[in-house]
């Protein structure tokens, strides 16, 4: 088994030195505090929340101080997936799920897992240690690793190819009233579409390295999902929008986050939850922004229709009600056309949202005065009709008793 993690170390070595060269230092050191961090605690029961804090002062610093913003952002996805690694695994430590902190071997073998370590996506410690253990290579893990990788670059496609000249390219509208909505719809799709690109990457190279399966009554399914594009652009609720954008992370801040700040109230801990998720995507205003709207708009959304559902006793929640729901309106027309409507304000919120997306705000990198001023400009160009929209919601959402 240390040969397993030895050889895991090794390929995650390899592959961050491919894409970061020397700069991969950086993961490396936190990788290192986050152990030592781990170990100097190891007789603590609040040892999550000391690597949290150690974690949050490292990427703070990090987007301050310790190397230019460019090749800080380029190791993002990397220091977010170690930082989620290590998190988690402090917690379960806590939770008694993980029953010893591991060797700095097994350890570091997690960390840099070969499939994970520069894709994503996240994994627990014991989804790791299942996965270095021998499996033998099948047809379903073929067809798994294909499939994913050809979705992979059908979304790649979208995103730069099809996406950006939607309109009036491919579609002829070019009403003036319509052009700022249907602009943000193209950078909208775009962003949507390079993120679907990156989740099935993340499919296919965790694919590769032996994890993503499910054992069920000892038949093994590769069945590993990121995220599902289909309930992103085709939403019931903004709520499924959150946790269809990237499960594996949901669940991590569900799990580790939402969860540990719960007993604060649901609000504060929402508040808490896309605050860490911000802090785990870097230090960006429109990133920030959007996510912290975002958790306004799912908590006001949740809020009213869990009130309206109660009302009208229909089907009429953020997720769809399970077969044998006790509600007695399920399928009328008029339950259909309320989830049509919400549907449609999900859309309005992801084009309003997604608009400070485009190729103009992935030039600011290092002019934050900028891309603030970008996000404050396209919102300003849609009225701030999301944020309207919102703060209607929450006063009916106040009315509904």
């Amino acid at each position: 088994m240390g040969v397993n993690h030895l050889s895991t170390v090794g390929g995650g070595f390899y592959v961050l030195y491919l894409f970061f060269q020397l700069h991969m230092v950086w993961v490396v050191l936190l990788s290192l505090l986050c152990y030592l961090i781990l170990f100097l605690c190891r007789h603590s029961t609040i040892r999550g929340t000391f690597l949290c804090i150690t974690v949050l002062i490292y990427l703070l610093l990090g987007e301050a101080h310790m190397t230019d913003t460019t090749t800080w952002h380029k190791m993002r996805v990397s220091q977010m997936v170690v930082a989620m690694k290590a998190i988690s695994l402090a917690f379960d430590l806590d939770r008694g799920v993980v029953e010893s902190v591991p060797s700095p071997v097994e350890f570091m073998g997690y960390i840099y897992f070969v499939g994970t370590v520069i894709f994503g996506p996240w994994s627990s410690y014991n989804s790791y240690k299942e996965a270095v253990e021998s499996r033998e290579l099948s047809f379903a893990w073929l067809r798994k690793t294909f499939t994913s990788w050809a979705k992979s670059g059908f979304c790649l496609l979208v995103s730069n190819c099809v996406a950006p000249y939607l309109f009036p390219y491919f579609i002829p509208i070019s009403t003036d009233k319509l052009l700022r909505w249907l602009l943000g719809y193209e950078n909208t799709l775009s962003f949507h579409f390079s993120n679907f690109f990156v989740s099935y990457l993340s499919e296919t190279t965790a694919t590769l390295a032996g994890a993503g399966f499910t054992v069920e009554k000892e038949n093994l399914k590769w069945d590993l999902t990121v995220a599902k594009p289909l309930s992103v652009e085709f939403p019931r609720s903004m709520v499924e929008v959150v946790t269809s954008w990237n499960q594996p992370m949901s669940s991590w801040l569900n799990t580790y986050v939402f969860k540990s700040a719960l007993k604060f109230g649901s609000f504060t801990a929402i508040l808490i939850t896309y605050s860490a998720s911000a802090l785990l995507h870097g230090l960006s205003f429109h990133l920030g922004a959007v996510l912290l709207s975002l958790g306004f708009i799912t908590y006001v959304e949740h809020g009213l229709r869990k009130r309206l559902a109660t009302v009208f006793n229909a089907c009429v929640l953020s997720r769809p009600c399970k077969p044998d729901c006790s509600h007695a309106h399920k399928k009328g027309w008029w339950v259909r056309l309320l989830n049509l409507l919400f549907s449609g304000l999900t859309l309005l919120h992801l084009v309003y949202l997604g608009s400070v997306f485009d190729s103009n705000s992935d030039d600011m990198d290092e002019e934050e005065d900028s891309i603030a001023n970008h996000t404050i400009r396209k919102w300003t160009e849609l009225s701030w009709s999301s944020h309207w929209v919102t703060f209607i919601s929450w006063v009916l959402y106040r009315m509904v008793l």
